[in-house]
C-alpha cells in the first residue's frame, strides 16, 4: 500500500525533468547531504546548451570527456546562414518524390531539417567514417563565436577542403573523433519520433567511447542491444581474427516503445521451404517414423547449408496424424518457486504423472485446455514430466538475435554488379539494412529513414526493396559530404551515390513487374549551399540618399524561384518532400505545395490581379517577394485583400 507523503511537491525535482525533456544531456548524477545518489543538473553544460559561446567549467564528474567536447556542444546549438537548393537536373522524379538526396556537409544538414523534421524521423541508421588512422574525419571549426561562426558558415574555405586526415600519431586522435560526433548525433536526436530508433554501426577502435557518447545524448536507459555482425574471418590477424562490426541500437525513449507494445519480430529463415517439404514427407510417408527420419535428414542438410536457422531445424518431430512439425522441449514447469500444483494424468497409464518440484507453469484449467489441444508431451509413461509442444505453422517469426553472420564481400559484389566496377570501397549491404529497416519500422510501413553517412546510398537503396517486398511507403533522407574522388565518370562520393540510386530505382522498378506503379524510386536532390538571401545591412552613414537605388537587392543573385521556394519550406518548417504544381497566374509563375497548403509567388513585380487570385483560393500561407511589390501602399493593399478575402491565410514575404 502506498504511503502519502504529507508535504507539498518536490519543486526542484519536477523542474530538473522539465530540464530532462529539453536537454538530456545535461543530467547527471549527484549525492543529496545524506549521501545517496540523486539524478541532479550539470549546469555547467545547461550554461553551454543556453550559450552563445563556448563556456569553461572545471567541474569533475562521471562521464565521457574529452579535449573540444564543449565547443563540440556549442556547435550543435550555432547557427548557420545557409539553406537547401534543388538541383531538377541530377533528381529522378524531381515533382513526384518524397525521397531525398542531400548533398553537403551532414552538420549543415541537420541543422537545416531541425524544423521541418523535428520529430518526423522513425529510423536513423548510421555507418559513420571510422577511426582507423587511415580514414577521415569532418573538419569542424568550434574555437568561435557564435557571430564568428555565423560568418563563417555562409561560404567555403578558401581551399575548399571539407575533410582532415587523422592519424594514430595525433595527440587528439579520439577526441577529434567525438568531437565530430557529439554534435551530430544531439542533432539528429529530436529528429527523431517519441517512439523512434537510431542504429549505429562501428568497428571496435571507437566502439567503446561511442556507446558511452550515444549513453549521454540518448540516455543509458534507452540501450537496447549492441549487435555483433560478423563479416568475415582474417587468418593472417596475429591473435583473434577481429571481423566484426558493432550495431549499437539506441531508442529515443525506450519507456514509450514499451507503453505501445512494440516487439521487434521478422519471419524465420527457410520456413515456408519447410513448411513445404514437411507437407511433401507426410504425404508420401510409409509410416510415422520413416517420415520423422526423412524430415530429421532434411533439416539437418539445409542448415548445414545455411539454407535454414536453429529456428527451424529444432521443429525435428512430425506429429502423428497430421505430420505438423512440431518441437516438444518446451518447459511448462513453474519459474522458481510457489507455481500451482494439482494431478495431472498420464493419457495411457491414467496415473498421475511426477509433478515438477516448482509446481506447473499454467492453472488447471489452461493445462486441461493445452491437453485437448494435443500441446502437451508425455513420456511412454507417468515417470516423465511433461512438456510443451509448439507447432512451426505457429511460430513462423522469431525475435532478433544480437548476433549474426553476413560476409560484407556480397555487397561489394552487388554494387559491381549493378554500377559495372568497383567505384565505392567498402558499401553498406543493402540486405542487411533491409532487414533491420523491417525489424524496427514493422508495420509503420510509411516511415522515414534517415542516413546522414550516406555513402554509396546502399540505405536508399534498401529502402525501395523493402517497399518493393511488403508494399510500403517508407521514405528515405540520405546526406553526403561532396568529398572528391579520383574518377573519370564521378567527382564525388555523392554522385557515386546519385547514379547508385538512380540504376539501382529502375532495377527494384524492373523486378516488381506489375507492382511498379506504386514504388517511389525516385528522389530529389538538394545542395547545402550558402543562404538565398544577401546580407544587404547598412548603417545610416554608410547610406547615401541619392545612391538608394543603387543599393543591391536582398535576394542573392543566381537564384531561381525554385531555390527560394525550398527555403520557405524550411523556414516554415514544411516538408521538402511535399507535391509542387506550377502554374501561371496572370503571366507570373506561381508554385501551389501539397494541395495549396502553400502558394509562392517570386516574381520580380506582383500585380493587384495575382494577389487576388491567389487569395481567392484561400491558402494556408503565402509568399511573395518583398520588392516585387511597387510601394509600401501596394503591399498594404495586397495584406488589406487577404484579411477580406482569405483571413486566415498566414502571409509572409522575403
Amino acid at each position: 500500500m502506498e504511503k502519502r507523503a504529507l508535504h507539498t511537491p518536490d519543486l526542484a525535482a519536477r523542474n530538473i525533468e522539465r530540464i530532462a525533456e529539453l536537454f538530456p544531456t545535461v543530467i547527471t548524477e549527484s549525492r543529496d547531504p545524506d549521501g545517496n545518489v540523486i539524478t541532479a543538473v550539470d549546469f555547467d553544460l545547461l550554461r553551454q546548451e543556453l550559450s552563445d559561446y563556448v563556456v569553461e567549467g572545471p567541474q569533475e564528474r562521471y562521464r565521457l570527456d574529452w579535449p573540444g567536447k564543449r565547443a563540440a556542444a556549442f556547435a550543435a546549438n550555432a547557427p548557420i546562414a545557409k539553406t537547401l537548393r534543388p538541383v531538377r537536373e541530377e533528381s529522378v522524379d524531381f515533382d513526384t518524390s518524397k525521397n531525398l538526396f542531400i548533398e553537403g556537409d551532414n552538420l549543415d544538414a541537420l541543422k537545416l531539417l531541425q524544423e521541418s523534421y523535428l520529430g518526423r524521423v522513425k529510423l536513423i541508421y548510421i555507418d559513420p567514417p571510422y577511426n582507423t588512422g587511415n580514414d577521415f574525419v569532418y573538419e569542424d571549426d568550434f574555437a568561435e563565436t557564435s557571430a564568428d561562426y555565423l560568418g563563417r558558415s555562409g561560404q567555403e574555405s578558401e581551399s575548399g577542403d571539407r575533410l582532415v586526415a587523422n592519424p594514430e600519431s595525433k595527440g587528439r586522435f579520439h577526441s577529434v573523433w567525438l568531437s565530430m560526433m557529439y554534435p551530430r548525433l544531439k542533432l539528429a536526436r529530436s529528429l527523431l519520433t517519441d517512439d523512434g530508433v537510431i542504429i549505429t554501426a562501428i568497428g571496435d577502435q571507437e566502439q567503446a567511447n561511442l556507446r558511452l557518447l550515444l549513453d549521454q545524448v540518448f540516455g543509458a536507459e534507452n540501450f537496447i542491444s549492441d549487435v555483433v555482425w560478423q563479416g568475415g574471418r582474417k587468418n593472417d590477424s596475429r591473435y583473434v581474427s577481429n571481423g566484426a562490426d558493432y550495431m549499437l541500437i539506441y531508442a529515443k525513449n525506450e519507456v514509450q516503445l514499451s507503453e505501445l507494445g512494440v516487439r521487434w519480430r521478422e519471419p524465420k529463415v527457410g520456413i515456408d521451404a519447410a513448411l513445404a517439404k514437411a507437407s511433401s514427407i507426410w504425404s508420401t510417408r510409409q509410416c510415422d517414423d520413416e517420415a520423422s527420419l526423412q524430415w530429421k535428414a532434411w533439416l539437418k542438410s539445409k542448415k548445414t547449408a545455411g539454407e535454414i536457422t536453429d529456428s527451424v531445424a529444432r521443429y525435428d518431430q512430425l506429429q502423428s496424424g497430421t505430420g505438423r512439425p512440431m518441437n516438444t522441449y518446451g518447459n511448462i514447469t513453474w519459474p522458481g518457486r510457489g507455481g500451482p500444483t494439482y494431478t495431472v494424468l498420464h493419457p495411457t497409464t491414467r496415473k498421475p504423472v511426477t509433478p515438477p518440484k516448482t509446481g506447473w507453469r499454467f492453472q488447471k484449467e489452461e493445462m486441461d485446455r493445452r491437453i485437448a489441444a494435443g500441446q502437451v508431451w508425455f513420456g511412454p509413461d507417468e515417470t516423465a514430466i511433461p512438456r510443451g509442444i509448439s507447432f512451426l505453422d505457429e511460430t513462423n517469426e522469431q525475435v532478433a538475435i544480437s548476433v549474426f553472420e553476413q560476409d560484407r564481400k556480397a555487397a561489394s559484389t552487388d554494387m559491381r554488379n549493378l554500377m559495372g566496377e568497383i567505384v565505392f570501397e567498402n558499401p553498406k549491404d543493402r540486405r542487411v539494412l533491409a532487414r533491420w529497416l523491417r525489424l524496427v519500422t514493422g508495420g509503420t510501413k510509411d516511415a522515414v529513414v534517415l542516413d546522414f553517412f550516406a555513402g554509396s546510398g546502399s540505405t536508399g537503396h534498401a529502402v525501395m526493396d523493402l517497399n518493393a517486398a511488403d508494399g510500403g511507403h517508407r521514405r528515405y533522407i540520405l546526406v553526403q559530404l561532396d568529398e572528391a574522388v579520383d574518377h573519370p565518370d564521378y567527382d564525388t562520393i555523392a554522385s557515386i551515390a546519385r547514379e547508385r540510386l538512380r540504376r539501382a530505382g529502375a532495377l527494384v522498378k524492373q523486378e516488381a513487374g506489375l507492382l511498379d506503379s506504386s514504388l517511389d524510386i525516385g528522389f530529389r536532390s538538394l545542395h547545402v549551399d550558402s543562404s538565398n538571401m544577401a546580407d544587404v545591412r547598412r548603417t545610416a552613414d554608410e547610406t547615401e540618399q541619392l545612391g538608394l537605388d543603387a543599393l543591391q537587392p536582398s535576394i542573392r543573385s543566381g537564384r531561381s524561384a525554385e531555390d527560394l521556394l525550398f527555403q520557405v519550406l524550411l523556414d516554415w518548417g514544411l516538408e521538402l518532400s511535399l507535391p509542387i504544381v506550377r502554374e501561371a497566374v496572370d503571366g507570373r509563375e506561381v508554385f501551389s505545395v501539397d494541395d495549396d497548403a502553400l502558394i509562392a509567388c517570386f516574381a520580380e513585380s506582383v500585380t493587384p490581379e495575382v494577389v487576388r487570385a491567389i487569395a481567392a483560393r484561400g491558402p494556408l500561407r503565402a509568399v511573395f517577394r518583398d520588392d516585387a511589390f511597387e510601394s509600401d501602399a501596394a503591399r498594404i493593399n495586397a495584406e488589406q485583400v487577404f484579411r477580406e478575402v482569405s483571413p486566415a491565410t498566414a502571409v509572409r514575404t522575403i
